[in-house]
Parts: C-alpha cells; structure tokens; sequence
C-alpha cells in the first residue's frame, strides 16, 4: 500500500518558494519561516501568487512532487509537470477504452449511481441520529429512483440529465444539515463563480482541493487524468479526475463542510464579500479548512471494498488503482466508492 505523505499548501501571498538542497523552503519578506525535506511531501499547492524558483521547480519534478498554482480563492491555474512518465501501455488502453461508448457508458453509470448512492447515505445519517424530517424522507426516495435510473440510461446525455435532478434534489435539502448557525450560514442551491454565500465558497475550495489529489492519484498509477469518461474534453480540464471527484463529493466534501459549519470551526468573520454578490473566503479561513483538511486524510476507515483498513487521504489512489484495473482487463467491471 502506498505511504500518504502530506500535501504543502501554501495560503501566504507573499511567500516565495525555493529549494535549499534537498529541502523545501518558504520564506516571507525575505525571512525564512518554514522548511522541510523534499522526500516527506508529495504535493506543493499555492493559493495566491507567490514566487517559486526554477530550482525548486526541478527539485520537485526530480522527487515527482506536483506543484500547483490556484487563485486565492481556489481556483485552478495551472500545474507544474516532469516529463511524462508512467505505462505508455495503460495509457494506450485507456485511450482505446475512452472511445469505446458502451465501456465508457457502462463505468459513467456506475461513477454516477455511487454519487446519488452517497447522496442518500448522507441524509440517511442525518435522519437516524438527528430528526425523520418529512423533506429529507421524500429527497431519499427521489434519490433512489434517480439511482435506479442511472444504472439504467441508454446514453450519456440521460445520464447527465439524471445527475443534474438529483443533485437538485440533494442540495435542495442540505440547509436542513445545517444544525448550527443556521441564520449565518444560509444556503438556497449550489452556485459558484463567483459563490454568492459561504457554504458555496467552501464547497468550491473543498472540491477543488479534492480534485487537484484526484489528478495526482491518476497520474500515480499512470492514468491521464485529462481523458474523461463521463465529463466532455476540454484543453486544460483534468476531465477524469473530475469524473472520480463525483463519487467522493458528499463524502470528502460536502460532510466536510457541514461538519465545519455544525463545529463552529467556521464563523461569519471567515467571509467577506466581494464584488455585487459574491462571497470570498478570508486568507485566516482558509488556514483554518486546510489545517482541518489535512487532520481529516489522516483519519483512517475500512475500505468498502479492498476490507482494508485505509487513511482517507488515500482512498483517491485506492480508486484510481481500480479504474486503471478495469481499462487493463483486469476487473469486468469498475468499483466505485460507497459509502456504507
């Protein structure tokens, strides 16, 4: 099993990153306040735009440590790359199975029919340990024919519209898993660029954290994380490590977010508008969730399906290993992340 090292984020506008022989280095106003060995990361992401030298740069591809760049407020904007390693055979495989519509068709049901699966898990807890609320019992059967009816779509524009009503659905009934602050942290639907409320402007960060792991997860095992199964391909767009983001985002993200929120580890103070109607995270707050974040890869769960028991923080990887097993031939079919 792989080791899960930790992730640099980087929040400091200021910062600048360099290397110091084998290290990695952070220094702000020209003073060095952090520093740690290149060999126990492996990832470095930035928030803002701090300076990074060329020699980190190379020490980083060197060691195969990925290095992002995103926006303060997290957006992706670019990532650092070696020269492309890996099985040139897989690669070829996943090729041929992208093209394959029936393959690719059958493995979209099944990341879709988890997602909504998830979804339901979700408010399943919420109804047992807190209050049946009459809502969530009808958003639970809905999701449930949603389910059903995604493993049985003929193409994926079906699918697409199946996903989009059940997470109407879903999120149409999140503000009653608000159990705390609910007058401060109010939410009417997903919305994003910009978010116009804090929970979206969390969830947003999450999941872009999230999906910047899922790419290095894929590209771990040798899978190109920009050919897509069920998202379109576009330049730029990592569209299969969005493709595994759905399985895991009522899981890692949006439980994350609800649990912030219900902890009061977040407070209206975090947030500050910005422009005519968005809301942006303030750089304390996003301290404060990525901090958290890394506390909650750390915790561990039995895998689902391997019986194993897992880090979190690994089970990206552990996804993307099963994936590339059935573009390999090696499984019939591709296991998706459920939640128990």
């Amino acid at each position: 099993m792989r080791k899960l090292l930790n992730i640099l984020y980087v929040t400091q506008p200021k910062a600048y990153i360099y290397k110091d022989g084998l290290n990695v280095v952070i220094s702000i106003d020209q003073k060095k306040v952090f520093r740690i060995p290149i060999i126990n990361i492996e990832g470095i992401v930035t928030f803002g735009y701090p300076g990074c030298s060329p020699g980190l740069m190379k020490l980083c591809m060197d060691y195969k440590v990925s290095l992002s760049f995103l926006t303060p407020q997290g957006s992706f904007i670019a990532r650092v790359q070696g020269p492309q390693v890996g099985n040139v055979i897989l690669r070829k495989k996943q090729y041929q199975f992208s093209d394959n519509d029936i393959s690719t068709l059958t493995t979209a049901r099944h990341i879709i029919a988890a997602k909504i699966h998830n979804y339901r898990v979700i408010l399943q807890r919420f109804t047992r340990d807190y209050s049946p609320l009459p809502e969530l019992k009808s958003a639970i059967d809905k999701l449930l024919k949603f389910q059903r009816t995604a493993l049985e779509v003929t193409d994926k524009d079906s699918l697409r519209g199946t996903e989009g009503l059940a997470a109407t659905t879903y999120f149409s009934v999140l503000p009653a898993l608000i159990t705390q602050q609910k007058s401060d942290f109010k939410f009417n639907g997903r919305n994003k660029r910009p978010p116009k409320d804090a929970v979206n402007a969390m969830l947003s960060f999450v999941y872009t954290l999230l999906a910047n792991e899922i790419t290095s997860a894929l590209e771990t095992v040798g899978l190109d994380a920009y050919m897509g199964i069920f998202h379109t391909l576009r330049p730029g767009r990592a569209s299969l490590a969005l493709d595994l983001l759905e399985e895991f985002r009522a899981y890692l993200g949006d439980r994350f977010v609800l649990s912030l929120i219900n902890r009061r580890q977040v407070t209206p103070s975090d947030f500050k508008p910005q422009g005519s109607d968005g809301i942006i995270m303030t750089d304390d707050c996003r301290k404060k969730l990525v901090a958290a974040w890394q506390t909650r890869k750390r915790e561990e769960i039995i895998h689902p399906y391997t019986k194993e028991k897992t880090p979190i923080g690994l089970l990206p990887y552990i996804q993307a290993l099963l994936l590339s097993r059935k573009i390999r031939g090696e499984a019939t079919e591709y296991v998706p992340f459920l939640i128990k």
